[in-house]
């Protein structure tokens, strides 16, 4: 088997053993049988069940007033973060670098919990503001190294250019380099929105009540057995996915 081959059928079967499961997901949310072992019949029961759970579309929109929200803001901050990484060389900015990339590197776990202790000792209440601050901390990072990561293959030639057709820092940057650092600020903001909604641990120790986000709605209709109903829910969300991916990716070729 020469090394083409092999790489071929390496890759289908790493394509297959992560998209089996989620094959099997989306057929087994269509079973009458509420237990995804024995197949009773094509029925849609479970997505009217779903559609008719009001806590858990409260629970939806919570996931996506944080998500949306803490996406626009970690994407303006982490835009002018890699700007400011990028531009500068000092020893403030060697901190800078340290404190953007921490979040990368500390554990969920310790980090839900840093953040707990944090909003108790300046009596912050918990709720969705808090959900917020938390999620905006380590979307914040991710979208700022894939703009630095941007920004280190930006085409200066460009911008050497409106240099020498008199064009001022703004002009340059609002009409030269926003243009090109475009794609990166989606796929980072697409990367800050996909990682809030699917947040679990920090969310689950920031959360206060009536602050119950989607992932925290999962866990509790998991502990009571409710297994359809989510198989329903995670194939909606999967055809979410793909579409807004999608849509990301015609866009991205369009503006290059």
């Amino acid at each position: 088997m020469n090394v083409k081959r092999f790489s071929f059928w390496v890759t289908c079967a790493i394509l297959i053993f992560f998209y089996l499961p989620v094959l099997m997901l989306m057929v087994t949310s269509f079973n009458d049988s509420r237990f995804g072992g024995l197949w009773k019949g094509f029925s849609l029961k479970w997505y009217y069940q779903l559609f008719a759970e009001e806590n858990l579309w409260s629970s939806v929109k919570n996931s996506l007033i944080i998500g949306i929200s803490a996406t626009v803001v970690s994407s303006i901050l982490g835009t002018l973060a890699a700007l400011s990484l990028y531009r500068y060389r000092s020893a403030l900015q060697k901190a800078h670098y340290g404190l953007v990339y921490t979040p990368l590197v500390v554990p969920d776990i310790l980090m839900g919990i840093s953040l707990l202790l944090f909003f108790v000792t300046v009596h912050l209440q918990l709720g969705l503001f808090t959900i917020f601050v938390a999620h905006t901390t380590f979307c914040l990072s991710y979208v700022t190294f894939v703009i630095l990561g941007r920004l280190q293959t930006l085409d200066y030639a460009l911008i050497e250019a409106a240099e020498d057709l008199g064009a001022n820092y703004w002009q340059i940057f609002w009409r030269v380099k926003l243009p090109q650092l475009f794609p990166a600020i989606l796929s980072g903001a697409l990367l800050a929105f996909t990682l809030s909604i699917d947040d679990f641990v920090i969310t689950f120790f920031v959360a206060g009540p009536g602050s119950t986000t989607l992932p925290i709605y999962i866990y509790s209709l998991m502990k009571f057995g409710s297994t359809p109903i989510i198989n329903a829910l995670s194939t909606l969300l999967i055809v979410a996915t793909f579409a807004i991916v999608w849509i990301v990716q015609t866009t991205t070729k369009e503006q290059k």
